[in-house]
């Protein structure tokens, strides 16, 4: 069974997002602040975090930022239409996707369920696993695992399948629109910048000068692609 800690300091949300959850079986946890998040992600085994952006003391951000400092939980930033600077800068201190308001049950179903499948297959122990290497860079999807240089690199659920994606098929070039559907398994809308500020914060985790690329390189109008970095 999955823990799900739900916070958001409206507790008309906090309850919403219950009711379409508590069908599929999840254990639900409730916060109402970003102090109580952190100590709960912190205390307790859980799966996945819906974060609301804007709450008063700590908001959903400082909160993020915190969380991933011990763990590589998917989150998902619930927000407004109006937050689009908060949308980035959460993606950016390492939040996983985001649910703009108000959210219709299906969109919070499929994100949710996405981010779980991700989280289980960067967790599993699979007997057929294998270790990818390109240049300096080794991916062993056996412990799910990351080192540059022979140094680990702490990567989130949806770095990992982005870099495992690239690194699986080095040289070929991927769309936005391909990356995404690949990784988030759904349509491709609006997604342009969600996938460029995972790129980024890939790069800055993998690359040694993140400005020139060694490794992950951008392909204007086409997408991105890795290469053995020489």
């Amino acid at each position: 069974m999955y823990n799900i800690l739900i916070c958001d300091d409206q507790p008309d949300i906090v309850n919403a997002l219950k009711i379409y959850l508590a069908p599929e079986g999840y254990n639900l946890l409730a916060a109402y602040n970003g102090v109580d998040a952190v100590k709960i992600a912190k205390e307790q085994d859980v799966h996945l975090i819906l974060l609301d952006i804007m709450m008063p003391g700590m908001d959903g951000i400082t909160a993020t930022s915190k969380i991933r400092e011990f763990s590589n939980v998917p989150i998902i930033l619930l927000t407004a239409k109006s937050e689009t600077e908060d949308k980035v800068l959460g993606l950016n201190v390492g939040a996983d996707d985001y649910i703009t308001k108000p959210f219709a049950p299906v969109e919070v179903l499929a994100r949710v369920k996405s981010q779980l499948r991700r989280y289980s297959s960067l967790g599993s122990r699979a007997e057929d696993s294998s270790v990818i290497t390109l240049g300096g860079i080794s991916l062993d999807d056996r412990s799910k695992t990351v080192t540059v240089e022979g140094e680990p690199v702490n990567l989130t659920p949806t770095e990992y399948a982005i870099l495992k994606l690239l690194m699986s098929n080095p040289g070929k070039v991927f769309s936005t629109k391909v990356l995404y559907e690949s990784v988030w398994q759904e349509a491709a809308l609006g997604s342009e910048g969600a996938v460029a500020v995972h790129i980024r914060h890939l790069r800055e985790k993998i690359e040694i000068n993140p400005s020139e690329p060694r490794y992950l390189k951008v392909v204007w109008g086409q997408g991105y692609k890795m290469e053995g970095g020489k």
